[in-house]
């Protein structure tokens, strides 16, 4: 008597359309009375069934089989679309055009469910010549998130982005500061640029390029109140930014700067220079209430700033005795500039961090390392002013 195959077991056949093996196995039934069939194929009758061994392996840890063609791509298109809702728009478009660029042209075809770690590490190792550390983090971060997404939705088993870490990378393009006679140069050279007050204030108060563009008329005051005790100063109020919150980077980014005289005669003809705008560009105009802004009213674009940022430095670079390649400097390196010029002269550390918003004296320290003054010289210069300063030994 031929034995009976047990539960599980299932048959194989030959399907003459499809030129495979199929193998099935009937798992019973499911609560709405319906049969559970599983199925696989191969083009072999060992191959069909090792690849229903996968399946019901799959479906007896509770996993859902994924398409046979879903890749990588797949997952992070899936992502990009649904995975990021509610963040801000340059952060969307950031985390798109890293996996456009580095993500889906090196691993978009693999098979998702076929990527291994050695794949991710071969990936990193690869981009590990071209990028920086920083750079690599931010593409591992997208394919561990979309891989994560898809294991959620049990595309895949597991997540083996998680068991890859990242590389050292090529170093990143050191942050740089002016020294005083290129800022007094570049002061100069913006006298006749549209972002003449915006570089003013933006090198005199160490503001954040995402600061001074939403900064609104409401939050300056070119006059401040000398008459009460303790007076209080022309100031600006650095309490927006443009991400999506409004909110500044941190708590302690929100503050109230007193504003140098020099800035607040740039923001005076700022102001003149606005109303002369408003009345050239008539309906066009968009009253935004802010301090910064293009011809019509609407809030400066940070690559049309950091162009215009550089047309001054080439004007800056044309003066005697300063050496300045523009396209080397971003708009963010005026803030450098302003801790390495107070650093230069002297104000304590902590002080310099709070006026640049830092949430503690350690941040300025490493951020800004190569720009804060590398002799600690208060101990010797009070001792000289006790002691006097001997007068060299005869030879």
């Amino acid at each position: 008597m031929t034995k009976r195959r047990s539960r599980g077991d299932g048959g194989l056949h030959w399907d003459e359309k499809r030129q495979r093996w199929i193998a099935t196995a009937s798992l019973g039934y499911d609560p709405s009375g319906k049969r559970i069939v599983k199925r696989a194929s191969g083009k072999t009758k060992t191959a069909a069934k090792a690849k229903l061994k996968e399946v019901l392996r799959d479906f007896e840890d509770g996993l859902a089989i994924a398409p046979t063609g879903y890749t990588v791509r797949d997952a992070v298109t899936d992502w990009l679309a649904y995975g990021l809702s509610g963040r801000d728009k340059s952060t969307v478009e950031t985390n798109r055009t890293l996996c456009n660029t580095h993500v889906i042209p090196s691993l978009g075809a693999r098979k998702l469910r076929d990527l291994s770690a050695d794949d991710v590490d071969r990936w990193l190792a690869d981009k590990s010549k071209v990028l920086s550390t920083r750079s690599l983090e931010a593409i591992r971060s997208c394919l561990n998130r979309a891989v994560k997404r898809a294991m959620a939705r049990d595309k895949v088993k597991r997540n083996v982005v998680e068991l890859c870490s990242v590389p050292a990378g090529r170093p990143g393009r050191p942050s740089k500061s002016l020294t005083l006679k290129q800022a007094d140069a570049v002061l100069v050279a913006a006298e006749d640029s549209p972002l003449y007050a915006y570089v003013v204030v933006s090198l005199l108060t160490g503001g954040r390029t995402e600061e001074m563009r939403p900064l609104r008329w409401d939050h300056v005051d070119l006059h401040g109140d000398l008459t009460v005790t303790p007076e209080i100063p022309p100031h600006i109020a650095v309490w927006r930014s443009v991400r999506s919150s409004g909110d500044t980077k941190t708590r302690k980014s929100r503050r109230t700067l007193a504003l140098p005289g020099r800035a607040v005669d740039a923001l005076k003809i700022q102001r003149e220079r606005q109303g002369w705008q408003r009345v050239a560009a008539g309906d066009q105009w968009q009253e935004s209430g802010l301090v910064f802004t293009s011809a019509v009213g609407t809030e400066l674009d940070a690559a049309n700033v950091r162009r215009e940022f550089r047309k001054v430095l080439a004007g800056a670079a044309q003066m005697p005795g300063v050496d300045l390649k523009p396209h080397e400097w971003t708009t963010r390196e005026t803030r450098t500039s302003f801790v390495s010029i107070l650093s230069d002269r002297g104000i304590p550390l902590e002080e310099i961090s709070r006026l640049v918003g830092h949430s503690s004296t350690a941040v300025t320290e490493e951020v800004y390392r190569k720009q804060i003054r590398p002799v600690i010289q208060t101990g010797a210069t009070a001792m000289d002013g006790i002691f006097g300063t001997p007068a060299p030994p005869e030879r």
